[in-house]
């Protein structure tokens, strides 16, 4: 059982190829899909380091690796460095639109992203119905944060409504060389940080940090940050 949490039943997936750290065995435990979930509930797993995919609420649990550490931003202590204020001004242009539901823009723009970048990785460019299923959720708001440069939709942000915070699901953006020193997916994290700021919220969950994988980089200069142990949360400063 959780701690602060009555009634969580855990089960533990099969041992199967890490998807951060090559030559790596994971292994994960799931929540009980039979638990009856929603936003706060979620909100209370987030800190104790769980994830969720669809509606499927998961820990790395590897028994030989620790390497996954959850992240959060505390927004109302969050200061921009002097890249992340270099993003914000480059991008002043772009118009952010909030939506709750997925459309075939979006759609395109996660086909084009997953060929530029992420070819050969597993994932099915045009695979939409598996981008639907692993970034909606039947039982918590989710929005689809669209960032256009006048009528061209050019990133996309999934992100979880929580009562406390966002949640960052994933980002996808232009791969295009017009747009390659835009920096969208540092954008798409600064909007969240700066809206829960504006609305009272105290936390932005940027998922896992992995020291070691180089997708998990642009994590660390999002400053001050907190990072949990398995038993808490210790703030990082610099």
């Amino acid at each position: 059982m959780l701690s602060g949490l009555q009634n969580v039943s855990l089960l533990i997936t099969q041992p199967h190829a890490c998807s951060y750290l090559e030559q790596r065995t994971a292994r994960n435990l799931v929540v009980d899909p039979r638990l009856r979930l929603d936003a706060a509930r979620y909100e209370q797993l987030l800190d104790q380091g769980f994830r969720r995919s669809g509606d499927a609420v998961y820990r790395p649990h590897c028994p030989q690796c620790q390497a996954c550490t959850p992240v959060r931003i505390p927004v109302r202590e969050f200061a921009p460095d002097r890249a992340q204020r270099r993003c914000m001004k480059r991008n002043e242009d772009l118009e952010l639109v909030r939506a709750s539901t997925i459309n075939s823009d979006i759609l395109a723009l996660y086909e084009r992203y997953l060929r530029a970048r992420h070819e050969g990785e597993g994932m099915e460019p045009d695979d939409h119905f598996g981008f639907e299923r692993f970034t909606a959720c039947t039982w918590m708001p989710v929005e689809y944060w669209q960032y256009f440069d006048r009528d061209r939709l050019v990133a996309c942000a999934v992100v979880d409504v929580l009562p406390n915070g966002y949640s960052a699901v994933y980002t996808v953006f232009d791969p295009g060389p017009d747009y390659a020193g835009r920096s969208l997916g540092t954008l798409a994290v600064l909007s969240q940080i700066h809206a829960a700021e504006r609305e009272g919220k105290d936390y932005v969950w940027l998922g896992y940090w992995i020291p070691g994988c180089g997708k998990m980089e642009y994590k660390k200069r999002f400053r001050p940050q907190e990072r949990s142990d398995g038993a808490g949360w210790s703030r990082i400063a610099e």
